[in-house]
């Protein structure tokens, strides 16, 4: 019996870290695809794929505004959740192994989102330096701290 105790206790902090794990990824990517989500309404419109509505661009700009003030960064910060420790992952080890370079990444990506709402109003082709801005913040954390799909 008293094995059998301290089996379960030594085992219970695997299971709650392996839980936090699943957390972490599962939050990263729902965070991820709220960002992919406005960046499509905002790149459909920047196309002539959906039309130009001020107050949906504005919308969009304005959640892309609210997404980048989360702190995201604690669920880069999970051990075991990199591309390298599951399949579940797309998150390259270099984002645990350089969290300063990782949230500097972050940051600019703040940066290229503040402002946006109001940036993308007073027609369709207010959206495009947007999207460049934002799109290029995106593009060089995915170079440094993403797998390649």
């Amino acid at each position: 019996m008293k094995y059998a105790v301290i089996a379960t206790a030594l085992a219970a902090p695997t299971a709650i870290f392996a839980q936090d794990a699943e957390d972490a990824i599962e939050g990263r990517q729902g965070y991820m695809s709220l960002i992919s989500i406005e960046m499509g309404k905002l790149s459909g419109m920047a196309k002539g794929e959906i039309d130009y509505d001020e107050a949906a661009a504005a919308a969009a700009a304005a959640n892309l505004e609210a997404l980048t003030n989360y702190n995201v960064a604690p669920l880069f910060a999970v051990p075991g959740t990199s591309s390298e420790d599951t399949s579940e992952s797309a998150t390259l080890p270099a984002a645990f192994e350089n969290p300063e370079g990782f949230s500097a990444k972050l940051a600019d990506l703040k940066n290229a989102a503040a402002g946006s709402q109001a940036a993308v109003t007073g027609g369709q082709a207010s959206i495009g330096p947007v999207l460049q801005q934002l799109g290029g913040t995106c593009k060089a954390c995915h170079d440094d701290y993403r797998k390649p799909r």
